[in-house]
Order: C-alpha cells, then structure tokens, then sequence
C-alpha cells in the first residue's frame, strides 16, 4: 500500500478513510513456507518437480491451518516455472474436462469433502495418471484411513508416502503475525497479538483473513493497532476506537 496513505494512519482528527483494498500476501512458496514441524515432507515434495518424476502416490494431511494448501500451491508453482502444468480436482472447484497431455502430476486438495462425482471422477483421474506413470499429489484433513470417500479411491489415496502436518507452534504463529503485519506496514504489538490469539482460531488461514480486516479497520480510523481497537472491530462496536 502506498507510503501517503499509510500515514494518515497517524494523523489526527476524526475523519476516517475510505476502506481500501488490500496488498495481497506473497504467492505460496517453498521459500515461504513456515516448516515448524514439517520438514519430512519438503524432499518428498520438491522430488516431485525432477525427473524421473516419482509415480508413487503422496498425501498430505493435518487440520486447517497445517500448511497443505500452501506446499501444493508451492509444488503448482514451481513446476510452472519449469515449464510444466499440474492437473487440479478440489473439493469446491470446477471438474476438469479431462486428462490434459500437458499435465505432469494430479493434484486433489480437499479430499475428505469429495463429493460422489468428485470422487468418481477423481478416481478415473488417479487411474490415468498411474497409467502414465505420474504421481498424484492429495490433501485432507483426515488420515487416508478415515477418509469418507470410496473404497477403491481411499485406498489408493493411502498407499503411497503418507505425511501428516503439524500446525506452528505459538512462538511461530506470533512470528508469522509479526512479519506479516510488517510487510502491511502495521506495527503490532505483543499485547495485541496475546489478545488475538486468545480469542481467534489459531490456523494460519484464519489469521491471514483477520489481518486483512484488521488493516483495513485501522486504516479506515486512523488507528494505531491496539486492544481497544482490536475490541471494537471484533465486538461490532459503533463508537470510534482508541
């Protein structure tokens, strides 16, 4: 966001600004992974962008917050850049027309919530891809033994490198909430953040979204970030904050 309109955050008086969009966050990376307790699962990734490409199947899985969407963003990502396409089936998201001869790996995210045509198409996609030799990248939140799905497309979820991903720990998490408030060019401070994260889910997805509110809410009333403002946002109060 630009630098003049940062600074009205400090001006006095008692018009607010209108709200304005905002910076979106950095693009899942690798390098901008927060590992904590993960880094098993980073070779057997980043082994998916060389060739030989490994054709056995691999499934992420850890509650909301672990980082699954994030590395296979990343893994997406980085096989863009080296001029090859990954095929994607998510839970919420369009089917795919098809296999796609340009596709170098099969992606399903979102695999405990696979309705029965996702699952069906999801299996005929699996199948094709083992046909060629390719691997199939999965996320859920569930192990693949307690995955809702059929039984011909669970199993094959399973049977290959299972890794399960741990959400960060606190110290991580505030670190993460530090470093992302600088980049907006927001100052917070412990207290603030000891009060967030007593009372918000503490995944980072849910995080990310009340940054981009709290930043806009600042913004919007020429505040500083602190717990009474933080408290109006959250509590729906009228009065100006703080």
């Amino acid at each position: 966001m630009a630098p003049e309109l940062r600074a009205a955050r400090g001006a006095a008086g008692p018009m607010r600004q209108l709200t304005l969009p905002i910076a979106p966050g950095p693009a899942p990376r690798f390098e901008n992974f927060r590992i904590g307790a993960n880094a098993a699962a980073l070779p057997a990734l980043q082994a998916l962008l060389h060739r030989p490409r490994p054709s056995t199947p691999l499934m992420l899985w850890g509650p909301a917050g672990s980082g699954k969407s994030h590395l296979l963003h990343a893994v997406e990502a980085a096989l863009a850049e080296t001029g090859h396409r990954a095929g994607r089936l998510d839970a919420g998201g369009p089917l795919p027309a098809g296999w796609d001869e340009r596709w170098a790996l099969l992606i399903l995210d979102g695999a405990e919530a696979l309705d029965p045509l996702r699952q069906h198409v999801a299996f005929t996609l699996f199948v094709e891809a083992s046909t060629r030799g390719l691997p199939v990248l999965s996320a859920a939140r569930l192990p693949p033994v307690d995955l809702p799905l059929r039984e011909d497309l669970r199993s094959r979820l399973g049977w290959g490198l299972v890794f399960q991903l741990q959400p960060l720990a606190d110290a991580e998490v505030r670190e993460v909430l530090r470093d992302e408030a600088a980049r907006r060019g927001l100052k917070l401070q412990d207290e603030a953040i000891d009060w967030l994260l007593l009372r918000q889910a503490r995944d980072l997805g849910t995080l990310m979204d009340l940054l981009d509110r709290v930043d806009a809410y600042a913004l919007e009333h020429q505040r500083a970030v602190t717990i009474p403002l933080l408290r109006a946002m959250l509590g729906g109060w009228t009065e100006t904050p703080d």
